[in-house]
């Protein structure tokens, strides 16, 4: 339950304790206490918001000054009451000041009170010639009312204002000196109109109108109603309203008056029901929801969330040419902080799947996010935020994401992991093709892109048993080979591609060394690759050749590729590497038996000597990369 506490001050005199009587009590009372004690009016069931009202007589007197002091600290809102000509005075010369004086930043709302006859020139002359000019000097004071505790005449209204200026405040909202909305109010409500209007098409209907009144008033607004509001607008703002729908300008230009008719409850339903805190940021618990990961456990989308990112797509694809141009891009993370950080460190869009003309492709869409909530699922819920995930009651964005069951290196021999994203390292001596295998993996062509945006990390999908599942190829170079003393990072990688140049024969040495220098790597499963299968193969230079190797660990033997444009066999070689992430048990390395002499013996010590060392487990690709690449910058 929240609680809103009013200090009621002002001269002596003036009526504060009448007004409190007037308020709590329902016959007219002789005897009214010179000061209440702090009173508690427990929520109106009515306004249904929880709210309690607590209020806090005061006394003027210079004896009692610490003690109004005190009260006025913890104030949420100040009730400043005054009734003739010499308390009128007073407002401005003492009061206002002294608030300031105690660097008291709260709602101030005015009170005329004893104005028994609201209705003659008098009040109005109040109102123009007193409270106006204190409100335009005075930026604290959000509102002001003409009162009468004698005849109860707008008490009850007094006191909902003071409490209105706690929860639905103005000054975030308003701009008193130029009379117009604030630019993040305008920021906010352009976002809310954007993921209001479900058809892109600039407008909100009456039925999208609907939608959005039950959303933030549990509400669903009647045709009559609907198109009550259009009519508003069309008085107040012509320009508005398009073909009988609400263009942006109409929407703001809606929650403008209503502020302006002291209706800003109203706005503020708006922006609630949207996460907006009161500075008009969006709650941070919002935007990072806690989501229990344990430590190796990995996390991706869930079908709620591929079934949103596959809407959105369809929503902003508006040529149908199923990829997202730039300024379909543009459009879609408008209302955004922009591109990720981690997309644009990723080198989006060379990092997925693109179309012929360079767009990013509905798969390559799915494929980067599959990639980066991988390596950073607290950017993908932030995002699922901004773009409005929850607004059509999908549940909370947690709900777009999975936790998988726990992987380690302790335990890679698991016959099969119930995952549909995968990480694969991507290690080979210099030239040997890592580069050309990442690019033929998305279908691209790396000398025509620089060498800054050519992407050493990449994502596409895969298709086996009837199954879409996304693979990331990460390319570790030789100067990352520290990577793979890494426990953090080991565990993060699901699968491990050596390649070598089968056309140059002192290549396969460089990751038979690996092996033994990075021992760890036996937990790992591993696929060996020979590339430039279209060159002629070289008699490697190493004490046993590449088949013999490979069939002593009790891996399958390399697989040939080669991912020249003439005779690219490398499209099965991917779905070997993604079902070996899979089905990990068959292509872990088996440490061959001490008796077995096929094999370099020092070798076979080295992999059998390391089995004895356990690892750390847990961290993530993206720890690694920022170390090692500046990849994720954070």
């Amino acid at each position: 339950m929240k609680e809103v506490r009013v200090v009621i001050c002002g001269d002596q005199g003036v009526g504060k304790s009448s007004l409190i009587s007037a308020l709590i009590q329902e016959d007219n009372v002789t005897a009214i206490p010179k000061v209440f004690p702090i009173i508690s009016i427990p929520p109106d069931p009515e306004l249904n918001d929880n709210v309690s009202l607590v209020l806090v007589d005061t006394q003027s007197g210079s004896n009692e000054r610490e003690y109004l002091a005190s009260q006025l600290r913890k104030a949420n809102v100040i009730c400043l009451v005054y009734s003739d000509n010499y308390s009128y005075e007073r407002v401005s010369i003492f009061w206002l000041p002294y608030f300031r004086s105690l660097g008291i930043n709260v709602p101030i709302v005015l009170c005329a009170n004893k104005s028994e006859d609201l209705d003659n020139y008098q009040g109005l002359h109040s109102i123009e010639h007193e409270m106006v000019p204190l409100i335009n000097e005075f930026k604290e004071i959000e509102s002001c009312i003409l009162c009468s505790a004698l005849e109860k005449i707008n008490v009850n209204e007094l006191f909902y204002i003071c409490r209105s200026c706690v929860i639905y405040p103005i000054i975030p909202l308003w701009d008193t000196k130029e009379k117009k909305l604030k630019s993040v109010a305008v920021d906010a409500l352009s976002r809310i109109f954007f993921l209001s209007d479900k058809n892109n098409d600039d407008l909100l209907s009456t039925t999208e109108l609907a939608h959005l009144s039950e959303k933030c008033f549990e509400k669903q607004l009647s045709e009559a109603e609907a198109k009550d509001i259009i009519y508003t607008v069309q008085e107040v703002f012509p320009k508005g309203i398009v073909d009988g729908q609400l263009n942006l300008a109409g929407f703001l230009a809606y929650n403008q008056n209503q502020i302006e008719n002291g209706k800003q409850e109203s706005t503020w339903g708006i922006l609630r029901a949207f996460h907006y805190t009161d500075s008009l940021c969006l709650d941070d618990s919002y935007l990072n929801p806690k989501l229990e990961v344990a430590r190796g456990q990995s996390v991706e989308l869930s079908p709620k969330g591929y079934r949103f990112l596959v809407d959105l797509f369809y929503q902003f694809d508006r040529d149908n040419d199923g990829a997202l141009n730039d300024d379909e891009l543009s459009d879609l993370f408008r209302y955004t902080p922009g591109l990720p950080e981690t997309w644009i460190h990723s080198q989006f869009p060379n990092s997925t799947v693109l179309n012929e003309h360079g767009f990013v492709s509905y798969n390559g869409w799915l494929a980067q996010w599959s990639m980066i909530t991988l390596f950073d699922y607290k950017t993908t819920l932030a995002y699922l935020a901004y773009l409005g995930f929850d607004t059509e009651g999908r549940g909370h964005t947690t709900d777009a994401l999975k936790v998988t069951k726990k992987r380690s290196i302790q335990h890679r021999r698991v016959s099969k992991y119930d995952r549909n994203v995968f990480l694969c390292f991507v290690v080979g001596s210099t030239g040997c093709g890592k580069t050309s295998l990442l690019s033929s993996f998305i279908n691209k062509i790396p000398h025509r892109l620089p060498d800054d945006l050519i992407p050493n990390t990449v994502v596409n999908s895969v298709e086996f048993q009837s199954k879409q599942r996304y693979l990331v190829l990460s390319e570790i170079g030789e100067q990352d080979l520290d990577i793979l003393a890494e426990p953090k990072s080991l565990d993060a990688c699901d699968v491990l591609c050596l390649l070598y140049d089968s056309s140059n024969p002192n290549s396969f040495s460089f990751i038979a060394n690996l092996l033994s220098r990075y021992p760890a790597l036996q937990k790992i499963p591993c696929v060996f690759a020979a590339t430039k299968a279209d060159l002629d193969r070289q008699q490697q230079r190493y004490p046993v050749q590449p088949d013999e190797f490979t069939t002593q660990l009790g891996l399958p033997s390399p697989t040939h590729i080669s991912t020249s444009a003439i005779w690219n066999t490398s499209k099965d070689f991917f779905i070997q590497i993604a079902e070996s992430a899979q089905f990990p048990a068959s292509s872990v390395i088996q440490v061959p038996d001490e008796n077995s002499n096929k094999i370099n013996y020092q070798l076979v010590v080295a992999l059998t000597a390391f089995g004895a060392l356990l690892l750390s487990v847990g961290g993530s690709l993206a720890w690694k990369i920022v170390k090692h690449r500046n990849m994720f910058k954070r």
